[in-house]
């Protein structure tokens, strides 16, 4: 098998590390080895090199197609021969609010576990420091190495929804404290939104996914590594669902920003409208008495006070019904 770049392998025996960093070209040699387990990866691999693979491990094309199609939504798919499994892991940025999904995948066969990855983001170091501080499990041979997959990826859904737990607490501190949302603050709870619905598009067929290991597969369902696939599967599901919570509660931030704003409203109109009808009072005592026609008073200077000590009276009560009212 050819690889333009250096590629992480690993040879298990009878549940030891025997080998690792080895050519990829010598994979082929290990597999008909009794008791042997092996493990490669590949970032962004060709067609080509895929093609080669795939002859070697007896891949469907189905599942192939899948690696080579970018966006493909996460999955276990079953083969007579083989399983494929496509997830995402997930970084957030707490500072920008930007949430970042790698897409990886994997072929599992009865003795080898291909992982391909679509980038960097993908760390390979961190699922190897996983296998190593649970090396006792490796007598599970490729389901071993599977948990450490799921374990790895589950961990970093974890991340993010506490990370976005904690932005979305921010947003509740500053509502409860009365604060009118300013433009960057309704953005940020926008794209915050935007990234929890993305986010529990890569979350939510986790259920699936590893409910269907335990239905499934034999080798999982009846060993003592069941407990470690159950542990997964329970943060799966705290993940799934601290997703739906957090997305409601966005929404009603959203909603109670939008009530804030229309109160807001309400009130500034409710102020215009009673300083209006105080200026309105004078105003049509003083356009009454500006006519060009006798009065009460008229060329008097008790006219004069007279209809400003209406107005001015007048004025006042308004004033004081309208504090009274809160409309002031």
């Amino acid at each position: 098998m050819a690889q333009t770049a250096p590629a992480n392998t690993r040879l298990y025996r009878n549940g030891k590390l025997i080998s690792e960093g080895f050519p990829i070209a010598d994979v082929s040699d290990h597999l008909d080895e009794e008791g042997a387990v092996i493990w490669f990866d590949l970032c962004s691999p060709t067609e080509e090199e895929l093609a080669t693979i795939s002859e070697e491990l007896g891949l469907h094309e189905l599942a192939v197609r899948s690696v080579l199609t970018p966006n493909q939504r996460p999955k276990l798919d079953m083969f007579d021969s083989h399983m494929f499994l496509n997830v995402y892991t997930a970084h957030f940025d707490g500072g920008t609010g930007v949430l970042d999904l790698t897409e990886a995948s994997a072929f599992i066969t009865a003795n080898a576990l291909v992982t391909v990855r679509t980038s960097d983001r993908f760390d390979v170091q961190e699922l190897i420091n996983r296998w190593d501080s649970s090396e006792g499990l490796a007598e599970h041979g490729v389901a071993f190495l599977l948990h450490g997959v799921l374990d790895y990826v589950v961990d970093t859904h974890f991340e993010v929804v506490q990370a976005m737990d904690e932005q979305i607490e921010g947003l509740e501190d500053r509502l409860f404290g009365e604060q009118i949302p300013d433009r960057v603050e309704e953005r940020r709870t926008f794209e915050l939104r935007q990234s929890l619905v993305t986010f529990r598009r890569v979350v939510t067929p986790m259920r699936d996914i590893v409910n269907t290991l335990f239905r499934r597969n034999d080798v999982i369902r009846d060993s003592s590594i069941t407990p470690y696939f159950q542990d997964v599967y329970d943060h799966v599901l705290r993940a799934a669902e601290w997703t739906d919570s957090l997305r409601d509660l966005v929404g009603n931030i959203r909603e109670a920003h939008m009530t804030m704003q229309s109160n807001r409203m309400n009130l500034i109109m409710k102020r215009v409208t009673s300083w209006a009808a105080i200026i309105a009072v004078p105003t049509a005592i003083t356009g009454f008495y500006g006519q060009n026609v006798p009065y009460p008073g008229s060329e008097q200077m008790w006219g004069f006070w007279a209809s400003t000590g209406v107005w001015s009276i007048a004025a006042v009560v308004l004033y004081w019904q309208f504090r009274k009212r809160d409309w002031l």
